[in-house]
């Protein structure tokens, strides 16, 4: 074999080894190389990108350039050097690197839509716009890619999505194009299965898209499925081992998955080796506080904000927490990002929410509502929501299971296992109610599990006659509810870490669902956390919620929903009578121990002395509530809808007949007078 055919042959193991994400053995081949073939730019290149994908930047760019005194036209090295040193933020040398690789490769449209980038991001929008053009001449899969991206990117979701619909049917392999659409799905929270197929045909295509990978990782994360999430985020890492976000990415879903301490050692080795981004600093400081380390959360928060001033997230985090108080500087750093106009969309609105703590805090409830109404408002033009979808859904649910319909159906579900769902409207106690029973020695509390809806929402997915949940509750036989039973303890069990023998699922949406789940699950218990309307109802418009309960961002639609949830519950009980519990947050503030006593006689569980403690229950808990639950029961939050006066009279309006059907003692503990 002559000494070229040898450097081929070892060129071509050098790329296998980086596609397989193994740099290190990437990088000790073209040592070894190199020193037959010391002048062989490919081979100085290959180390290059070895040392890239394990963050060692200097050493690659220094490669990178002596690579070009022996191949000073060569446009791959030009490109590379280029995109190395834009990441370094030398976008001066960069732009023109990338412009002279240009020049000797105009049909690169690879290089023309990196420098296209790289023009972007030093403020050259029009000369940005003009090489995106050209790039756009040269690849025309390229230029629906662009357009489609900017559609997502200005808000216009559906405009995204036809074009990128119409790329994917064209080029149904462009893994580019399946990854948008995907995330253009995950945009609009809806058909996330599609984008679950999607992303999943774009890794088998390319194996080493890593990109790919970390959304395939975030959406099953977001759907809670945590331990699929790590295969992906291990995938991720194969192919570049010091990814950063795979890293973190994988933290979080070890943390969803009842492996705090693996993702605290994960995220502790990421901040302290010096080059930690302020997305990871985020992702610590989330896992720190669903396990209770909540300075330490804190300091993470604050890190994040040194690395990223512009950061909105890690303000709202802060004030998440419930229990920081925002000191006059960071109000004052938070209302000058606000007068920032590049800051973007989704930083507004997390510092208005934040704001609306700090203000609350101080006492001045008439600038605190104005910053909570303005965080609102923008989200709402974010989601999608449809509450005459969301009425049609109740009322048919309550034509369907009617006491005829489940006095025929009984028993015919999954005996296999012993649920407590607790339901309601979210911020109405329904995490202290989770504390307590998980407090008890019989009892594991897991989280809020989505799986009810969504086998709900698959019932008529492939239907060829259009039905759908709830109308085709009514062809099901009882093989069918005892199977649907089956399939939620098989999801819910991904969540189980112990073998008590009754779990919680403490989804606040469940309520919607409590007859289907009833028929299914005949061992189930449910409980339904109720709070004086115009507390629940402001607790939950303070609230920025990280996905989902997009009712709750118009003071309209949430009192509708409100509303809706009352008659919905009211039917519950008619058709289902003893079977759901209802428990008011200021019955269990006002007198813990019957209240407990009440829910423990309920789920058929002997009373436990603990169960009183149950601040001293050490668990996970990552809900709006962590930290308030870490803490014995205390009564200023009762009645505290009084503190914004006039700016709730719509709510006081509209929900007036329903606090008019309370108990005296709850509207007397809640500070109403009428």
């Amino acid at each position: 074999m002559t000494e070229q055919s040898t450097t081929d042959t070892q060129i071509q193991k050098i790329v296998q080894l980086l596609k397989e994400g193994r740099p290190k053995d990437a990088e000790a081949l073209c040592h070894s190389a190199l020193a037959v073939s010391a002048s062989n730019p490919f081979l100085m290149r290959l180390l290059g990108h070895a040392f890239v994908r394990q963050r060692r930047l200097d050493d690659a760019e220094q490669q990178f350039r002596l690579a070009l005194t022996l191949q000073p036209e060569f446009p791959p090295l030009l490109k590379d050097l280029g995109s190395l040193l834009a990441t370094k933020g030398q976008v001066d040398e960069a732009e023109k690197l990338l412009l002279k690789a240009s020049r000797l490769d105009p049909g690169n449209a690879s290089i023309l839509y990196k420098l296209a980038e790289i023009q972007a991001v030093s403020g050259q929008a029009e000369l940005s716009n003009e090489t995106l053009s050209d790039f756009a001449e040269i690849d025309s899969q390229g230029e629906k890619l662009i357009i489609s991206g900017e559609h997502l990117r200005a808000g216009r979701v559906a405009e995204g999505v036809s074009l990128l619909k119409e790329l994917v049917q064209s080029h149904p392999n462009n893994v580019d194009a399946l990854r948008l659409l995907a995330s253009a799905y995950r945009m609009q929270d809806e058909r996330l299965s599609d984008a679950e197929a999607l992303l999943r045909r774009a890794v088998a295509l390319a194996p080493d898209y890593v990109v790919a990978w970390l959304n395939l990782g975030a959406l099953l994360q977001d759907q809670m499925r945590p331990i699929e999430a790590i295969t992906c985020y291990e995938a991720a890492l194969r192919h570049e081992p010091e990814n950063e976000i795979a890293k973190a990415g994988m933290a979080g879903a070890f943390a969803s998955s009842g492996q705090p301490e693996k993702a605290v050692e994960m995220l502790e080795t990421l901040t302290s080796s010096g080059t930690s981004s302020a997305g990871i600093e985020m992702t610590f400081g989330h896992v720190l506080k669903t396990v209770g380390r909540q300075d330490d959360s804190l300091r993470a928060y604050k890190r994040s904000l040194q690395i990223d001033p512009q950061l909105g997230e890690a303000y709202w985090s802060m004030a998440n927490l419930k229990v920081h108080k925002f000191q006059d500087d960071e109000v004052t750093e938070m209302m000058q990002l606000l007068d920032q106009s590049q800051i973007s969309e989704a930083s507004r609105v997390h510092v208005n929410f934040a704001l609306g703590k700090a203000f609350e805090d101080r006492g001045d409830f008439g600038s605190a509502w104005n910053y909570y109404k303005a965080g609102n408002a923008l989200r709402r033009k974010q989601v999608n929501y449809d509450p005459v979808e969301v009425a049609d859904l109740h009322a048919g649910l309550a034509s369907t299971l009617t006491p005829e319909f489940i006095a025929e159906r009984q028993e015919v579900g999954s005996k296999n296992g012993k649920v407590i769902f607790i339901v309601g409207l979210p911020r109405s106690g329904s995490t202290l109610i989770e504390q307590i029973l998980a407090s008890h020695s019989q009892v594991e509390g897991t989280a809020e599990l989505p799986y009810l809806g969504r086998i709900a929402a698959s019932m008529g997915r492939y239907r060829q006659d259009g039905r759908s949940y709830p109308e085709v509750l009514t062809d099901l036989r009882r093989i069918d509810w005892r199977g649907f039973g089956d399939e939620y303890l098989e999801f819910a069990s991904r969540h189980r870490t112990t073998d008590a023998p009754v779990f919680t699922d403490k989804l606040p949406n469940n309520f919607s669902h409590i007859g289907f789940a009833a028929l299914c699950l005949p061992n189930a218990k449910f409980i339904n956390t109720r709070r004086f309307p115009l507390d629940s109802c402001l607790g939950v418009f303070k609230q920025l919620f990280a996905s989902g309960q997009n009712f709750s961002y118009d003071e309209f639609e949430l009192a509708e929903y409100y509303k809706d949830y009352v008659r919905m519950m009211e039917h519950w009980h008619t058709v289902l009578p003893g079977r759901v519990l209802d428990i008011h947050y200021e019955d269990t503030v006002l007198d813990l121990e019957a209240q407990t006593r009440r829910i423990l006689d309920f789920c058929e569980l002997p009373f436990e002395e603990q169960c009183l403690e149950f601040y001293r229950t050490e668990r996970s808990v990552q809900t709006a509530s962590s930290e308030q639950v870490r803490q014995p029961i205390y009564k200023g939050a009762l009645g505290r809808w009084s503190q914004y006066g006039q700016n709730i009279e719509f709510w006081k309006d509209s929900l007036r007949p329903i606090i008019d059907g309370l108990p005296e003692r709850i509207v007397s503990a809640a500070k109403w007078s009428g």
